[in-house]
């Protein structure tokens, strides 16, 4: 019977071989200690790791270790080395310096009264004080076990930290796809912290196929039943975006398609698969993997009730991404049918993605830029009163036809300004600013430089640069040499000169937006 027991016992240290080490760092200049310490504890293992050691004989050789390691879970510190508080010098690197408030310190010294434990322990943040008569190996076992512990707790609560510190800041706008990943990333890492401080994890559905279709209105050819990891840590971070098929082996595989069948949580040795059910499309996965302990009631309760709110919350975002994607399509629709511009419906696509371009480059908040995009599709909305026979006549025009067309403005502005809504507001302003130019020389209202809103004066730039580079039915296309002349030319006359420049500076990046939306006609 003691034979069995034992014999499990060893199988238990073999499966959790994989689980990685805690790293100790043994700092004394008396070669003997190192290799006392580590005998000493040569079959230690918690939670399946065992010790890996890391020496040093000095201070200067201790503060090293600490740069090159940020994962050093116990430090067993001599006081006297190279000087007579060498060791105490070290443990204020370690917390003041490098800010390590997680590595637990252990000070060991040969000779207690040059370092009085009373006052050691109140000046200098260490964790214990020890004199090395009295680390038998029973006592360093039992230090190094406690260290240990609260060395992975504080670790967990600091993953737990980081988890929720996600969730904060992307809960300030969930509404661009970057936010969604970045929030599903901190649920995910909380899970993970919750059971344990799994390393890996990743949320796994359908419906990223759906979210890449409303985010860049492209299908790719891909099955609405295929499972894609949105959001992943550890091993997972770097899979984001594609099959799950390609992340996982098959084994693990037929896991998530189990669980996906039975709209169940599968637990396995050292994982879990926890899928959440959805009423908008085919439900979801989250999968944990590398867990470092087994998963007991407490926690099934809690993954079964965390999965759910994650997936409450996950349909929600993608409902509210698909109204605002739709209302972008109304938005931009009416736009061009107001422009006139429904046989060049690549036109107004082609405003939004430069005007972000160069927002962006100009500084914007995102917040800004995302307001501006939506904005866009209206600045020429006041064309709509303007004879089509005039904004395509080829030949010069005649004062009348030029007071026409400058009515525009006020026109545009007076069907937006009495909107309450701030995109429509911005829509309303640059629908009356977007032909002002930074000399002040031109309409309605002769405005220059700063005064005219930065984003009226993106509009206009990128407006008379997209004029200027496609056909029209009043003049063909010019050469981009041709175009990138006359923006210089103009440039502190009827363009701001700083947004000139962030244009040139990136003229590949523009042209890549007129390549890939070309005008129909």
């Amino acid at each position: 019977m003691n034979e069995d027991f034992l014999f499990a016992d060893d199988e238990d240290d073999i499966e959790h071989e994989d689980l990685g080490s805690w790293k100790i760092l043994v700092v004394d200049d008396e070669p003997e200690v190192h290799a006392v310490t580590k005998l000493a504890l040569n079959d230690f293992s918690l939670n399946g790791k065992t010790l890996e050691f890391i020496s040093a004989h000095s201070g200067e050789e201790a503060r090293k270790c600490f740069r090159e390691h940020d994962d050093i879970a116990v430090v067993l510190l001599d006081v006297v080395m190279e000087t007579d508080d060498a060791g105490l010098r070290v443990a204020e690197y370690i917390r003041n310096e490098l800010d390590n408030h997680f590595t637990r310190i252990i000070l060991r010294t040969g000779q207690p009264g040059q370092a009085p434990e009373k006052d050691v322990i109140i000046n200098y943040d260490i964790n214990d004080y020890k004199s090395k008569t009295e680390l038998t190996a029973q006592k360093l076992f039992t230090v190094i076990i406690a260290a240990l512990r609260s060395y992975r707790d504080i670790i967990v609560i600091e993953e737990n930290r980081r988890g929720l510190e996600k969730i904060i800041d992307a809960s300030v706008d969930l509404f661009s796809s970057r936010s969604l990943e970045k929030f599903m990333q901190g649920i995910i890492q909380q899970l993970a912290s919750i059971l344990g401080c799994s390393k890996d994890a990743a949320y796994i559905t359908t419906a990223v196929a759906t979210t890449s279709r409303t985010m860049n209105n492209t299908n790719n050819g891909v099955g609405d039943d295929e499972l894609y990891v949105f959001a992943g840590n550890g091993e997972y971070a770097s899979k984001e975006g594609i099959p799950l098929k390609d992340a996982i082996n098959s084994a693990e595989y037929a896991l998530c398609l189990q669980a996906m069948r039975d709209k169940q949580i599968v637990y396995a040795e050292d994982h879990v698969v926890a899928y959440c059910n959805s009423k908008s499309h085919n439900g979801a996965l989250l999968y944990l993997s590398g867990l470092p302990r087994r998963i007991g009631e407490s926690d099934r309760h809690l993954v079964k009730r965390f999965s759910d709110s994650v997936q409450l919350a996950f349909d929600n975002v993608l409902k509210t991404v698909d109204v605002e994607e739709t209302q972008r399509e109304i938005i931009d629709r009416l736009g061009q049918a107001l422009e006139h511009q429904t046989d060049a419906l690549s036109h107004n696509t082609r405003m939004v993605e430069m005007a972000a371009l160069l927002a962006q480059k100009a500084g914007l908040s995102e917040a800004e830029i995302h307001e501006l995009k939506l904005a866009m599709p209206l600045h020429d909305i006041g064309t709509s009163i303007v004879p089509k026979s005039i904004l395509q006549k080829t030949t010069p025009l005649t004062e009348d036809e030029k007071f026409e067309i400058q009515k525009h403005a006020e026109f545009g502005y007076q069907i937006l300004k009495s909107s309450t809504r701030p995109t429509i507001q911005l829509a309303a302003t640059l629908a009356r600013q977007h032909h002002e130019r930074w000399d002040g020389k031109g309409y309605p209202d002769g405005l220059a430089r700063t005064n005219i809103l930065v984003q009226s004066r993106i509009a206009t730039l990128v407006d008379v640069f997209d004029a200027l580079l496609n056909k029209r039915p009043y003049k063909p296309s010019w050469s981009i040499e041709k175009v990138e002349s006359v923006l210089k030319e103009e440039s502190g006359k009827h363009f701001d000169p700083n947004l000139v420049d962030y244009l040139l500076e990136n003229l590949s990046e523009f042209m890549a937006i007129q390549t890939l939306y070309p005008d129909n006609v």
